[in-house]
């Protein structure tokens, strides 16, 4: 009789911490489980990745990226090619001074 109370409190306080799932991971996104875009070495990988987007240069540690013909377009660093509506889905931003 103890058990299954105490088991009952358990599933209670379970049910009531998260009752719609909220916290369940999603899988049917693009992006990776860290919260990152799909990063690929090559502007033509990418470009495979979404053949209707726009391949992006993302500066990964500050979540920057630029465009094709910008100063910065695969030249930064710690950057890799994305897809754009990627980076963006994922909390990455554009440059602001437009290089």
């Amino acid at each position: 009789m103890l058990r299954r109370l105490i088991a009952a409190a358990f599933l209670a306080a379970a049910l009531l911490s998260d009752p719609f799932g909220v916290n369940a991971k999603a899988t049917a996104a693009p992006v990776a489980a860290s919260g990152q875009v799909a990063q690929f070495d090559t502007e033509a990988a990418a470009q495979a990745h979404c053949p209707r987007d726009t391949v992006v240069w993302l500066n990964i540690p500050t979540g920057i990226f630029h465009e094709k013909g910008m100063r910065w377009y695969g030249r930064t660093k710690h950057g890799a090619y994305v897809c754009k509506q990627e980076a963006v889905a994922a909390g990455d931003r554009d440059t602001r001074n437009g290089q």
